[in-house]
């Protein structure tokens, strides 16, 4: 599986990826500063069954730490994203190019909401806002390549009579839909098998629930820290009625735990909820890893 980690310039997405995968990226606070995708592995951690059966742990294709397997994942941190990446712009094509690999995305949103629609510092911008505008981007973008030459498509079917699911499995290949993302977006959608029956409204309704299959998302609230606590609850819910999961989250904060347990300093296990000191420290850096334990995990 192959995971992307997607958001508009400027919201700590390449801080998530660094976090997330420990490689060396430029991190920086302005625009489009990935540029080419960069490309990690990070780890999906989960309860080994040893820990409850008694027995030795043999891992081969993933790690294991304290009762914990470590499940290797393979992560593509893309170009920011603004309105209008469907027509080209801002680094628009070069996005869309780099989601083509992934089957899932992590969606990075500032929660703060000081963050504008084009990634540029605001008083204040509803995040909200950015969940639908990604999902828009994607929607358009599909829409594009099946709407493009959709007449004479739909015709050559019917006078064909070739499978439809197939047709348009075959079309949109190129992005990773299979034949049963499409047969489950129709059925969800209740579509006709004669597609010159299809309304523009129901092409894109089905491109919708296409994307909702293929390429599921999961809402990273970054920045979660510096957000209130009711900003923090309202984007769960309005996330939750978008049928989206909303994990707040705190990428530098986590980066920190990361290299300082990569230095050795502490025993740290990512994404659990706290952390062990192994050596000394001094007086600024047990400073901030109080306060990261205190404000974050």
């Amino acid at each position: 599986m192959e995971i992307g980690v997607v958001g508009k310039p400027n919201v700590g997405k390449s801080t998530f990826f660094a976090a997330a995968t420990l490689v060396d990226v430029q991190i920086a606070n302005y625009p489009f500063t990935t540029i080419e995708a960069n490309i990690g592995v990070s780890y999906a951690t989960a309860e080994h069954p040893c820990k409850e059966l008694n027995c030795k742990p043999n891992p081969q294709n993933y790690q294991y730490k304290n009762g914990i397997a470590l499940i290797p994942i393979k992560m593509i941190d893309v170009a920011g994203l603004v309105p209008g990446a469907h027509e080209g712009r801002g680094l628009g094509n070069k996005f869309l190019d780099n989601l083509r690999m992934a089957s899932a995305l992590i969606h990075v949103v500032d929660a703060t909401g000081r963050t504008d629609a084009e990634g540029q510092p605001t008083d204040y911008h509803d995040p909200v806002e950015d969940i639908e505008f990604l999902e828009r981007e994607i929607d358009y973008w599909v829409y594009g390549i099946l709407r493009k030459n959709w007449e004479k498509f739909a015709k050559r079917i019917k006078m064909q009579g070739l499978k439809l699911s197939k047709a348009i499995a075959d079309q949109l290949a190129g992005i990773g839909v299979s034949e049963d993302d499409v047969l489950d977006a129709m059925h969800r959608v209740n579509l006709s098998d004669d597609p010159t029956k299809w309304s523009e409204e129901e092409l894109f309704n089905f491109v919708q629930e296409l994307r909702k299959i293929n390429k599921p998302i999961i809402i990273a609230a970054n920045k979660a820290d510096a957000a209130s606590d009711e900003e923090i609850k309202r984007l769960i819910r309005e996330g939750e009625k978008r049928g989206y999961i909303v994990v707040p989250t705190s990428a530098a904060a986590e980066l920190t735990l990361r290299k300082a347990a990569k230095a050795g300093y502490i025993d740290y296990i990512p994404g659990s909820g706290d952390f062990r000191v192994l050596k000394p420290l001094n007086k600024k850096q047990k400073h901030g890893l109080e306060l990261i334990r205190e404000k974050v995990l």
